[in-house]
C-alpha cells in the first residue's frame, strides 16, 4: 500500500554517514532495563565514535575531527582529544575514519505496515506474513539512518513491541493503531456488496486485524477511538478526506463531520494526547481544525 507521505530523506550528508550511522543505530535499539532491573551505570555497555566529524543538526558545518563516547543510551562526553575508555568485552570502538556523524532522522508519517506490500496482498494476506513484510521494511528503514518514526494507521503494535524488546532490529515506532474512517471513506476497503452492514453485524477481516475501523457517528468513533488508545496508540488517525488509494472517495471529497472529529478529539485529549488525519483540500483541513484537530 502507498502512503501519501513526503519522501524519505537522501542528501548527501547522510549518505555521507554511511555505514557509521548503521553502528550508531545498532546500540541505540537495545531495549532499555526497568528500574527493577537496572544494572549500575558502571555496568552499562560502552559505545565510541573515534576520528568523526560531527553533523548536530544546529550548525551548517561539521565539526572537527572528534571522538564520542556514549554509556548505555546517553552520549556522555564529546571531544576533540581522544578519549580514554575501559577495552572491557561490553566496550565498542568504531573508528570513523572521518566519516559523519549525525543524529538519528525522525520520519513523522509513515505506514509501516502497510508501505512495503503490495495492495491486494496487503488486503487479502495473512496478518503473519504481513508482520514478516513490515519487520523486514522497519529494518531496511532503520538502516537508511531513520531511529524513530510516527505510523499514523495500521497493526504495528506487535512489531513495535517485538522491536522495544529487542527480537528485531528497527526503528522506534509511535503507533497509531487503525485509522478511523466512515463509511465510504479512505479507510473503507470493503466490497460494494458488503453493505449495508446490520448494526452488530461482524467486523471484516482488516478490521479484526487493526489495520482500519469504519465508525460512522460520534458515539461510533468515540469507541474506536478509545479502543486505539487502549491498545497503546500514542496518537489517533481519521480520514478527513479523500486518498489514491481507496476504492469509493473521490481525492477532493470531505469526510467527517464536526461532531465526529469532537468525538475522537475528546477521547485523545482525556488520554493527553492528539488526533492526526488524512486530508488534501482546505475544505477536510478546515473542517478538522475547527473540531480542534
Amino acid at each position: 500500500m502507498k502512503s501519501s507521505h513526503a519522501s524519505l530523506v537522501k542528501s548527501p550528508l547522510s549518505l555521507a554517514a554511511g555505514a557509521l550511522v548503521v553502528a550508531v543505530l545498532a546500540f541505540a535499539q537495545e531495549p532499555q532495563p526497568t528500574e527493577a532491573t537496572a544494572a549500575p551505570s558502571s555496568r552499562a555497555s560502552v559505545t565510541l565514535f573515534t576520528n568523526v566529524r560531527i553533523f548536530d543538526g544546529v550548525s551548517s558545518e561539521l565539526s572537527p575531527p572528534s571522538h564520542v563516547l556514549v554509556r548505555g543510551n546517553k552520549i556522555e562526553r564529546i571531544s576533540a582529544d581522544p578519549i580514554p575508555t575501559d577495552r572491557r568485552a561490553d566496550t565498542t570502538i568504531i573508528d570513523g575514519s572521518g566519516r559523519t556523524l549525525m543524529p538519528g532522522l525522525i520520519d513523522a508519517h509513515v505506514h509501516t505496515m502497510m508501505e512495503s506490500i503490495q495492495l491486494m496482498k496487503g488486503l487479502t494476506a495473512d496478518s503473519g506474513y504481513v508482520n514478516l513484510v513490515a519487520a523486514r521494511a522497519a529494518e531496511k528503514q532503520l538502516m537508511r539512518g531513520f531511529t524513530t518514526v510516527r505510523d499514523l494507521g495500521g497493526a504495528s503494535f506487535s512489531l513495535k513491541q517485538a522491536i522495544d524488546e529487542g527480537l528485531h532490529l528497527g526503528p522506534r515506532i509511535y503507533p497509531s493503531g487503525a485509522t478511523i474512517s466512515q463509511t465510504g471513506g479512505h479507510g473503507d476497503f470493503r466490497l460494494p456488496n458488503d453493505v449495508p452492514r446490520d448494526s452488530g453485524a461482524p467486523l471484516t477481516y482488516l478490521e479484526k486485524s487493526g489495520m482500519t475501523i469504519v465508525a460512522d457517528g460520534a458515539e461510533e468513533v468515540l469507541k474506536r477511538s478509545r479502543e486505539q488508545l487502549m491498545k497503546g496508540a500514542t496518537q489517533l488517525k481519521l480520514m478527513a478526506g479523500g486518498g489514491v488509494s481507496s476504492n469509493y472517495d473521490p481525492l477532493d471529497v470531505a469526510q467527517y463531520t464536526t461532531a465526529e472529529f469532537s468525538a475522537a478529539v475528546s477521547a485523545a485529549d482525556n488520554w493527553g494526547t492528539y488526533v492526526t488525519v488524512h486530508a488534501y483540500t482546505p475544505k477536510a483541513i478546515r473542517a478538522a481544525v475547527e473540531a480542534g484537530v
